[in-house]
């Protein structure tokens, strides 16, 4: 902005502060931004004052002109104030579009201002406009790319606890695990997954694991390699393997695509790979007699 268009905006985001926080509030809610039933009044109210000062800061440090940057130090602030006000938000469901629109809602309390002190000076008030709006929109898109980043965060993180859920090794009696899995097989997942029971065999001394595939519904030739590679793992780890829950469909399928499962050994429910490896380790599950 030119000298005297920045001393306009800052004057009046200086002297008409509380009256610029009530508008960009009021203008939130005629455009359905507001979020009331994501965030009180107070909050809402907050959030905005503290957005209103860091702009404040920033244009006074700052060069709001062609020269304007804000990744600048002279912003740090409003990228600071901009960045946990999106985190809350989103957090809380708001989404990328009305994350913009709020702060698009800022022009409007400013325009009115700008308009009614350059009303003489229809280049001036031109200038400023259009610099302001600049200024607002680097704002709008900065948001959004932290409102993105944070998204991505938190599924990224889902992700990982989804499958540390989905894959949990479970010790069902000394010296026996048993990995049930659900859902889809990949690549990713099943070097997860290995490298998960083989460090459980390690740390529980295991000698028999029970890969259940009762979860899984289909398997293809990526999967059926992905369970005999985890096989002959755990077989080099010194314990033996059982895969369970070997549907009829899944053994036709793996017929047909000419998987060989070769010395390992295969049991229709986790209930019989159980009895198999309790009888490796020297136990019998027998009926207690009726006395």
């Amino acid at each position: 902005m030119t000298e005297t268009a920045t001393e306009t905006v800052l004057t009046i985001l200086q002297n008409d502060f509380e009256e610029i926080v009530d508008a960009w509030i009021s203008t939130q809610s005629d455009e359905g931004v507001q979020r009331t039933d994501l965030f009180s009044h107070k909050e809402g109210r907050e959030q905005t004052s503290a957005l209103v000062r860091a702009l404040v800061t920033g244009i006074e440090k700052g060069a709001t002109g062609d020269r304007f940057d804000l990744a600048s130090d002279a912003w740090s602030e409003l990228r600071n104030v901009l960045v946990d006000v999106t985190q809350e938000r989103s957090e809380r469901g708001v989404t990328p579009s009305d994350m913009a629109s709020f702060v698009l809602a800022l022009k409007a309390p400013v325009f009115y201002r700008l308009k009614d002190r350059l009303a003489k000076y229809p280049a001036n008030l031109v200038e400023e406009i259009w610099l302001f709006t600049r200024v607002v929109d680097a704002f709008a898109v900065y948001c959004t790319e932290v409102f993105i980043a944070e998204r991505d965060r938190i599924i990224e993180q889902q992700r990982d606890q989804m499958q540390e859920l989905s894959t949990p090794v479970v010790e069902l009696w000394d010296k026996v695990l048993t990995l049930p899995l659900i859902g889809t097989m990949d690549s990713a997942r099943a070097q997860e997954v290995m490298e998960n029971l083989l460090e459980t065999i390690l740390q529980r001394q295991a000698e028999v694991v029970i890969v259940d595939l009762t979860g899984v519904q289909t398997v293809d030739t990526q999967v059926a390699q992905h369970m005999l590679r985890m096989a002959a793992a755990v077989r080099l780890m010194g314990a033996e393997c059982i895969i369970s829950g070997i549907s009829p469909t899944i053994a036709q399928t793996m017929v047909q695509l000419g998987v060989d499962v070769g010395e390992v050994t295969t049991r229709s429910t986790i209930r019989n790979g159980l009895a198999d490896a309790l009888s490796r380790i020297g136990y019998e599950i027998t009926k207690k007699k009726d006395h």
